[in-house]
């Protein structure tokens, strides 16, 4: 995650900050290629600078070296923020350069194809929203909402044989 530029301000020395905010969005975009290629030169010394310190603190707390100061070695927590920063802004110069070289070089046949193969696909599609139930395959039954006449299952053959028992009696 990135450091917030206050932390950044808090953090660098003067120089090193402001090599680090041309390194931000609204800087970035106006800065051409040599420009980019001398920042990136730039953050990355003060990078490699900040790293070796922090090695040689490291190599002092456990004893390998005679510190280099008056004093004793420090916790190189603060250089290793230094380290993170830089390296952000390390990875924001590098996409930016990328970014402008594809724009630089020509497409391929093969890039313009799909493209248009993908337009064309997306231009085929229906775009209008469903239109609800239809009797595409088939209707569903919709139950209807009026009352359904129970008849008592006994009395269906009991009034299909009165009715044979009338007939037979008028034929006679």
């Amino acid at each position: 995650m990135s450091a917030p530029v206050s932390t950044e301000r808090r953090i660098l020395t003067t120089q090193e900050f402001e090599a680090v905010t041309r390194s931000h969005y609204p800087q970035i975009c106006r800065l051409d290629r040599p420009g980019l290629i001398d920042l990136v030169k730039t953050v990355r010394e003060y990078r490699d600078k900040a790293q070796a310190v922090s090695r040689q603190r490291r190599r002092e707390m456990r004893g390998k070296v005679e510190p280099r100061g008056a004093g004793a070695a420090k916790d190189p927590e603060g250089l290793g923020r230094k380290k993170e920063v830089f390296a952000a802004a390390l990875k924001r110069l590098n996409r930016e350069i990328s970014r402008q070289e594809d724009l630089a070089r020509p497409r391929s046949q093969g890039e313009i194809s799909r493209e248009a193969l993908a337009q064309r696909r997306q231009s085929m599609m229906n775009h209008r929203p469903a239109p609800g139930r239809t009797a595409d395959e088939g209707m569903r039954a919709i139950p209807s909402a009026r009352r359904r006449m129970v008849i008592d299952p006994r009395k269906v053959g009991s009034i299909s044989q009165a009715t044979k028992n009338a007939q037979a009696r008028r034929d006679g």
